[in-house]
C-alpha cells in the first residue's frame, strides 16, 4: 500500500522531529528487538505499565491514534463511546494503512512525529501526567524514552478510558477534564 517513492521513517526523523519540537525524549538502543510490550520492557528494565503502545484506528473512516499502557488490552465499546460512534465503527488499521499513515512500521510505532498528524487518544487509566514511560522508537530495536507531559503537550491528546480494567485496578487519578494539553 505504501505509494512508489514512499520512505519508511525511522529513529533519526524521529529525533528530529523531538528536537524540532521541543520534546525532551532519549533514544534507547537496547541491543534486541523490541516489537512487544514484554520485550521492550524486559529490554530496557522497567514494569510493562511503562510501555507505551501506539495504535493505529479508523473510526467513521478516519485515522485515529489511541495510546495505551503495558498489556492493557484496547476496549472497543470503551472507544467508541470514546469517540462518539458505534463499536461497529471503530477498527484496527492494518500494518500497511498503519505504515502508509505514518511512516513507521508496527512494532516500532512512536506516539507522535507520523508523516500525518492524526488526532490522538490516551488511555486515561494508565497514562496520566508525570510519568517517565518509553515508547516506539522508530524501528523494532529501538524505543523512546520521554515523559508523559512531554507526550500530551506534543500530541495534544484527549485522555478516555479505552481499555478494559483489570481486577484491582485503581480508579484514574486525573480525570481526562484535568489533563492540560
Amino acid at each position: 500500500m505504501t505509494g512508489a517513492g514512499a520512505t519508511t521513517l525511522g529513529p533519526e526523523a524521529l529525533m528530529a522531529w523531538c528536537a524540532a519540537h521541543g520534546v525532551a525524549a532519549r533514544l534507547l538502543r537496547p541491543g534486541v528487538p523490541t516489537p512487544t510490550v514484554p520485550s521492550a520492557a524486559a529490554a530496557v528494565g522497567v514494569l510493562p505499565e511503562r510501555v507505551l503502545k501506539s495504535l493505529v484506528l479508523f473510526v467513521d473512516g478516519h485515522p485515529r491514534l489511541a495510546i495505551a499502557a503495558g498489556e492493557d488490552r484496547l476496549s472497543y465499546p470503551r472507544m467508541a463511546a470514546a469517540f462518539g460512534t458505534s463499536r461497529r465503527r471503530v477498527r484496527l488499521a492494518s500494518a500497511e494503512e498503519a505504515l502508509e499513515l505514518t511512516g513507521y512500521v508496527v512494532g516500532a510505532m512512536p506516539p507522535f512525529g507520523h508523516r500525518r498528524r492524526l488526532p490522538t487518544w490516551v488511555d486515561a487509566r494508565r497514562v496520566a501526567p508525570g510519568l517517565t514511560v518509553v515508547a516506539g522508537g522508530g524501528a523494532r530495536d529501538a524505543l523512546l524514552e520521554l515523559t508523559t507531559d512531554d507526550l500530551l503537550r506534543a500530541t495534544e491528546a484527549r485522555a478516555a478510558d479505552l481499555t478494559e480494567p483489570k481486577p484491582g485496578d485503581e480508579p484514574r487519578s486525573t480525570p481526562p477534564e484535568e489533563i492540560e494539553r
